[in-house]
Parts: structure tokens; C-alpha cells; sequence
């Protein structure tokens, strides 16, 4: 009988933390040039699937994307560890390594993260029919990427001939990077992602609070009022535009914490993970 259980439970545990990696395109990768190299080789987009025990399965999936300033990617604290977090609370996750914005491998190099953040919600919209809603979770400049596919659904970056939706159900920018203007943004995820010197019309283009449409998806925001990397403004202003268009949206904030601080925030013992899926489960 103690044997029966002991195998009951590590197969539930290893359905729940078990994950495959798959090459998020099939053919040639978009906006690409100079294939190769060994820049080409690191950057190869991927995306990594972790689905939760089936008597868990709430038939509702979340693509994670991991920040790190467009200069590199924090796949774990940020990524794998997200996932299997939301598998126990029922939910697919995808971890997505995207391409860091670089001209010596791309044609726009702007433009190389949004491509690949929107080829991933193709690839899970395609691959996991049953899925009645996916979502999608942003961390730091993660979150700039994730701001930037909620208000790019219009605007495709990919071939789409399907005409498959890439926007979001819901979103959880966690401390993101939101603005390109001066005043809030993050200069060293600006200047990876447009360069030193972007012109007026880039600048607007990437600040995701000038574009947010009365369509959006509903957003949950999460950040530390001491954060001094990203400040809190970004989600001030973001928030300010969701209310001006009357879309949905919840701001957890900590006293403390700073910037990066992942599924835990030390110094409180609210875990905004347990209330986002709340928040979701309730949407």
C-alpha cells in the first residue's frame, strides 16, 4: 500500500515539474541574417513546455517571458521556476527563450523579441487547441516584451496565414519596463533593444502606454515602490491608460523588494503569484 502511494505521488510530482524543449520555428527564423555564426547559434529561439498533472488541468495555459535587460535572459528564477509553480496551480506554462535584439544577427533588430513573442502565441494557440485562454506573464524588460505583445495584436510581426490570435486572455506585468521615454525607462534595456540614440518615432513606437486600445486584454501588475532600476511609474503610466480606456486592471504593490526579485519578494509574506492566479481564476 505505502509503495502504491509513493508511486501515485512521484508521478504526479514529475507531471507537474516534467518540461520538453521545442525550436520555436520550424523553417527559416525571421528577420535574420549572418546564420552562421556563433551569436546566430546562442540566440536560436526556444520555447519549453511544462504541463501540470491532468487532475490539476484547468485547460488553461501562460507564456512566461523571462526578463534580463535584452542583454541576457533570466531563464530560471524568472522562467522555469514560474512554470512549475503555475503547473501546481493548473495552469500549462511555456518558458520562452527569445532572441536578444542584436544587428549583427538581424535585419531590425527592435523588432527580433516581439517576432518571437508572437510566434510563440501562434505556436501554443496552433499546438494546444484545448486551451480555452492563454495568457502571459512578463518580468523586468520581460515585461516591456510582454506590454508589447498585448498592444501588437493588430499589428503582425510574423506570417499569421492562419489569422490565429496573438494576443493575450489576461497579463501579469511583474515590475516591468513599460515607457522608452526618458523621464522612467530603463536606459540599458532601451539602449539594447533601439540603440543609443533612437529616434522620436521609435521611442513612441516601443512605449507601450501611448498605444493601449479600449481591446486590451485584462492586466495584473505587480511592483516594489523602491525599485530603483525600473521605477514604479512604469506601471503608473500603463495603469493610467488601461483606466483611460476602461480595460481591466490590479496593482499589487510591496513597500520593499527592489528590482528582480522573482516569485518571492523577502521582505513581505503576500506572494503575488498565488494572487494572480486568484485574480485569473476570478476573471
Amino acid at each position: 500500500m505505502k509503495l502504491t502511494l509513493m508511486i501515485i505521488l512521484f508521478s504526479v510530482v514529475f507531471q507537474a515539474t516534467a518540461q520538453e524543449k521545442f525550436a520555436l520555428y520550424n523553417d527559416k527564423i525571421p528577420n535574420s541574417i549572418n546564420t552562421d555564426t556563433a551569436r546566430y547559434n546562442r540566440n536560436i529561439p526556444e520555447i519549453f513546455v511544462y504541463k501540470p498533472s491532468a487532475a490539476l488541468d484547468k485547460g488553461m495555459g501562460v507564456l512566461i517571458i523571462p526578463g534580463g535587460g535584452y542583454a541576457h535572459i533570466a531563464m530560471d528564477h524568472e522562467g522555469h521556476d514560474v512554470a512549475k509553480e503555475l503547473n501546481k496551480a493548473g495552469f500549462t506554462a511555456f518558458v520562452l527563450k527569445y532572441r536578444l535584439p542584436s544587428p549583427n544577427i538581424m535585419v531590425d533588430k527592435s523588432i527580433g523579441p516581439i517576432q518571437d513573442a508572437q510566434r510563440a502565441m501562434q505556436y501554443i494557440r496552433s499546438g494546444f487547441p484545448l486551451l480555452h485562454k492563454v495568457g502571459v506573464i512578463g518580468f523586468s524588460a520581460g515585461g516591456h516584451l510582454a506590454s508589447t505583445l498585448l498592444i501588437s495584436s493588430k499589428r503582425g510581426f510574423i506570417a499569421n496565414p492562419s489569422q490565429l490570435s496573438l494576443a493575450p486572455d489576461f497579463a501579469g506585468l511583474i515590475y516591468p519596463v513599460i515607457s522608452m521615454t526618458d523621464a522612467i525607462t530603463h536606459n540599458g534595456s532601451r539602449i539594447n533593444l533601439l540603440g543609443e540614440n533612437p529616434s522620436p518615432e521609435q521611442i513612441a513606437k516601443f512605449s507601450s502606454e501611448q498605444h493601449v486600445t479600449s481591446d486590451l486584454c485584462p492586466v495584473f501588475f505587480v511592483h516594489a515602490k523602491d525599485d530603483k532600476a525600473v521605477p514604479i511609474e512604469n506601471s503608473y503610466v500603463m495603469i493610467k491608460a488601461l483606466d483611460k480606456a476602461h480595460v481591466k486592471n490590479k496593482l499589487l504593490t510591496y513597500e520593499e523588494g527592489g528590482h528582480g526579485f522573482g516569485l518571492i519578494n523577502k521582505t513581505s509574506s503576500v506572494a503575488w503569484l498565488d494572487s494572480f492566479v486568484d485574480w485569473v481564476n476570478h476573471l
